[in-house]
């Protein structure tokens, strides 16, 4: 669902006019129904997700909750239980094997955080839901973006930069990587992924010169990743990772704070990026901006990067299976 307050019924009714003569996507939204009030004529409501099947190709299929209906632009903690109770019923019908994956759409966090809400984000929440259920591989959560023949993974996420460097340990980098490499080889269909290790620091620390984290932190967890058979770097300098020559040199990149990844991806793709959960034992992608409630009800958002998210999480569910079979 979203938040029902910023572009998410826009673009997702955009998503299912783009798709819904392409036999191989079919969706339903977990939503209110009154937020797509404006094309009421072209939805239709559901029970059960099989249903989206029969209906899709002609009516946006919607499984009702309920909720309370606010003026579109202005962000509005009213709709912060029903945004959690979407995302716990879509997590509840993927879990149960009722749908092949989840597409989250965008939430505002101030508006969730207001009404208690004690997550950073969709990520780390999708985590503590799924959290009891088996995992086959690796687990997580680590947020991957991919767009624009990029795919950046993080060490750290929504914390302030001055916290960031704090929180990066050898532990934790070992831990996510291999959660890189599995999903790699499994989501991705990567027989054998490459990976580059961004540095912290200016010039990769410049041996030291510039910070001690590589040669700590950074570099150690490369090296047992190594003797475990992952095929990752050492700490490369950040400024020269993401040109056209070095993307050619690795599957996907760890980045080790929020900016470092994300710009990369926005600046190659800044409509078509991606969110995309790793380590879960659902599928959840996202589409790789926010609520944009300052074009919420205009009819000017663009749904690329919800359309890329959905194509994802297809590619995915598919790989998987070929994993499984």
């Amino acid at each position: 669902m979203g938040d029902p307050c910023g572009i998410a019924p826009e673009i997702t009714y955009k998503a299912w006019k783009a798709l819904n003569n392409q036999k191989e996507y079919c969706f339903a939204v977990i939503a209110q129904p009154e937020v797509f009030d404006y094309c009421y004529t072209e939805v239709k409501l559901i029970t059960k997700p099989f249903e989206a099947h029969n209906v899709f190709h002609n009516s946006l299929p919607i499984i009702p909750i309920d909720g309370k209906i606010s003026q579109k632009g202005l962000p509005n903690s009213i709709h912060s239980s029903s945004i959690v109770r979407s995302i716990k019923l879509g997590v509840d019908i993927c879990t149960k094997g009722k749908a092949d994956g989840l597409v989250t759409n965008p939430i505002s966090k101030e508006v969730l955080y207001k009404s208690g809400f004690n997550f950073p984000g969709h990520t780390e929440f999708l985590g503590e839901l799924t959290k009891e259920l088996h995992m086959p591989y690796s687990r997580g959560p680590v947020m991957m973006l991919s767009g624009g023949g990029l795919k950046i993974a993080l060490i750290t996420v929504h914390v302030p930069l001055r916290e960031a460097a704090l929180l990066i340990t050898k532990k934790d980098i070992i831990k996510k990587a291999r959660v890189i490499n599995e999903a790699l080889i499994n989501d991705f269909g990567i027989k054998y992924p490459r990976i580059a290790l961004a540095g912290l620091n200016p010039h990769a620390g410049e041996n030291g010169q510039l910070g001690q984290e590589e040669i700590n932190i950074i570099n150690p967890a490369a090296k047992i990743l190594r003797t475990e058979g992952i095929n990752i770097s050492d700490a490369l300098p950040a400024d020269t990772l993401f040109h056209e020559e070095s993307r050619s040199m690795y599957d996907a990149a760890i980045a080790m704070y929020h900016d470092q990844g994300l710009i990369p991806v926005k600046t190659l793709d800044f409509h078509g990026g991606v969110n995309i959960t790793l380590g879960l034992p659902i599928i959840r992608t996202s589409p790789d901006h926010g609520t944009a409630f300052n074009i919420a009800g205009k009819n000017i958002a663009r749904p690329d990067s919800l359309i890329a998210a959905i194509k994802a999480a297809r590619m995915i569910s598919d790989n998987r299976a070929l994993n499984n079979a």
